[in-house]
């Protein structure tokens, strides 16, 4: 049961299993380690291998005779007729052991074959854990060998923007695996205790976002001005269900539709939360508070402050989406959503633009700053996961012209067939600043085996110099810290969480809901009265099914469902036709801007030319999705 393995990812590095114990060995260089493994292999075939089916086959020259058995009887005297009796008893009964001991063998060839699998399954699973402990153990320096990939810049990035002369991008992706380690300096743990000290150290760098906070790159002298919002009461629970929820699962749903046309299947609405994809774009603007205080920086002439808050509002839209299991709907063409948050300082307005394929874009206006942003999901399907490829740019344009622009990184869903569901983040975020400094995160994608899931790491980057100025750490799910300086300079075993200090850590405060909703997102679908005088009919918040399934109203929720997704399949046609967003433009970069109108149309309640999308066709607007049915 021997056998030898060359090592994937160490081409000096090869492993003998022995059938008690795993000899992990490493070469001078690749030419002697070949060399190894063919010895060893030469030397493996001088001896016999384990048994195979070849080896049970029966020989055909073993002959069964009853020579000695008709002697015997012929001298008692018994007579032919009785010794061929027992002549055929006696094969009868060799026969039946025969077929006996081939079913014995063909089970312990079975075994064997099971044995050979396992010892192969145990030897790579023994492989993987002895290279991701050697990993490790190497970089236990906390940081150490981080700061060693930090200092090599390369321009071999594999990425589109590679040929890009931006500061963020002058850093190679070959290595990312090195820097993160899981290591317990980026435990929850590690993380509290950093999160307590900058709390204890009265040095000013607590950044509470009710609290007023120092600069801690200039000094205490100098303060960011607080900006005041008016208090507005949210409802901070969702009402209580008027029908009990009939759990479904996705694969008695697929294998009760196997050989039918998948488009026309309508998912219940067991699998949604009831939020709509334009709605979750705006709780992506939970933690806004950080773009106000990367304005203030800014007027303090400190641009490396309010990049690094700038970083932590990118990571913080992703902290949401812990403990999510359920899909938002997907809006139909033409629908809107609109959030007016003065306890934010928010004014927010998105639309589906686009049906194949499906954009939603999106505009919000804070006190000295602007953001926009236009997405696209490509999904592919991988048996048990799903893997969302965002594409889109995110704009974020301050008062005084300086803008910085990023994109999402990749979102896979597991276990979406048996198992418990979550998500993961993972890929590298570049975030681009117009100014004197950029940014580059790396989303440490979760493997099985992780002790320490949903880490970020990255640093901030001289446009003007190409230096490292900053390294930021933590947990898309968690906190983010910064730490000064350039990395590269500190002193091997340097621990960087001693000088860590918090940047945003996530609200915790809320207890568990229903759908595992934060208290901002459960905000989103409020509909108060007055709100209800003054919004379009094509606001989210109107949308039957949605709203069915925030009251409990399972039944009702899939009828309604099951009626609008059947008007949105003709939403195709009315796209071809030239229909076109009503708030949306495209402009030269093939971006969709927001071309202004809504909120003063909001304000006169004139509504004129939006159609009714989510109610029945009136016969009247036939440029309205729920007309196209009867044509």
């Amino acid at each position: 049961v021997s056998s030898i393995r060359a090592s994937k990812s160490d081409d000096k590095r090869l492993t003998i299993f022995t059938g008690t114990k795993t000899l992990h060995l490493r070469c001078v260089s690749r030419e002697d380690r070949t060399a190894w493994i063919e010895a060893l292999l030469a030397a493996k075939d001088l001896f016999p291998r384990v048994l195979s089916s070849n080896d049970f086959q029966p020989s055909e020259d073993v002959v069964i005779s009853t020579d000695k058995l008709r002697s015997r009887l012929l001298q008692e005297g018994i007579g032919e007729a009785v010794i061929k009796d027992c002549e055929s008893i006696m094969l009868l009964e060799l026969s039946e052991m025969q077929n006996q001991l081939k079913a014995l063998q063909r089970k312990h060839i079975k075994l064997l074959d099971t044995l050979r699998q396992l010892e192969t399954e145990k030897l790579e699973l023994e492989t993987t854990v002895v290279d991701e402990t050697k990993e490790r153990k190497s970089y236990c320096g906390r940081f150490s060998d981080f700061y060693s990939v930090m200092s090599e810049g390369s321009a071999t990035d594999s990425d589109a923007d590679n040929e890009s002369q931006d500061g963020a991008d002058v850093e190679t992706d070959e290595d990312d695996g090195i820097y993160f380690d899981t290591n317990d300096f980026l435990s929850s743990e590690a993380l509290r205790s950093a999160s307590y000290r900058c709390r204890e150290s009265g040095s000013g760098c607590v950044f509470d976002k009710d609290a007023s906070f120092s600069d801690c790159v200039w000094g205490p002298e100098k303060e960011i001005r607080i900006i005041q919002y008016p208090y507005v009461k949210r409802r901070d629970n969702l009402p209580e269900p008027k029908e009990k929820e009939k759990p479904v699962g996705l694969w008695s749903i697929i294998k009760d539709n196997i050989g039918k046309d998948l488009s026309g299947v309508c998912l219940p609405v067991y699998f949604n939360e009831p939020l709509s994809s334009l709605q979750k774009c705006f709780e992506d603007l939970e933690y806004s508070y950080l773009v106000d205080r990367a304005l203030e920086w800014g007027k303090q002439e400190n641009d490396l402050m309010r990049i690094l808050n700038v970083a932590a509002f990118a990571v913080s839209g992703y902290a949401s989406t812990e403990g999510r299991q359920c899909k938002p709907f997907n809006p139909l063409l033409g629908e809107t959503y609109e959030a007016d948050y003065p306890d934010k300082g928010l004014r927010f307005f998105s639309e589906k633009v686009s049906h194949h394929p499906m954009i939603v874009a999106c505009h919000c206006e804070g006190r000295g700053w602007k953001f926009w942003a236009d997405s696209n999901l490509k999904g592919k399907f991988w048996g048990r996961s799903i893997q969302l490829d965002p594409v889109g740019i995110l704009t974020l344009q301050f008062e005084d012209g300086e803008t910085f622009q990023w994109s999402k990184v990749t979102t896979s869903i597991y276990n979406i067939i048996l198992g418990k569901i979550y998500c993961d983040h993972y890929g590298t975020m570049r975030i681009k600043g117009s100014g004197n400094y950029s940014c580059k995160l790396k989303f440490k994608e979760q493997s099985i085996i992780d002790r320490n899931p949903h880490q970020v790491h990255g640093f901030v980057q001289d446009n003007r110099t190409g230096e490292k100025v900053a390294m930021l750490v933590g947990k898309w799910d968690e906190a983010m810290y910064y730490v000064l300086g350039d990395p590269t300079m500190k002193p091997k075993g340097y621990d960087p969480m001693t000088e860590a200090v918090l940047l945003w850590e996530r609200d915790k405060s809320a207890t568990k809901t229903r759908y595992n909703l934060t208290p901002f997102a459960i905000s989103l679908n409020e509909l108060t009265p007055d709100l209800l005088e003054k919004l379009p009919p094509t606001d989210s918040r109107l949308r039957p099914d949605q709203r069915h399934l925030e009251n409990g109203e399972y039944e009702m929720a899939n009828s309604e469902k099951l009626r609008l997704e059947q008007l949105q399949r003709q939403a195709r046609k009315l796209q071809e036709r030239g229909w076109q967003p009503r708030w949306f433009n495209k402009d030269e970069d093939g971006c969709y801007r927001y071309i202004g109108g809504y909120w003063e149309a909001r304000e006169k309640r004139k509504w004129d030319g939006i159609p009714d999308i989510f109610g029945q066709c009136s016969g009247s607007s036939h440029n309205s999705p729920s007309c196209l049915i009867e044509e």
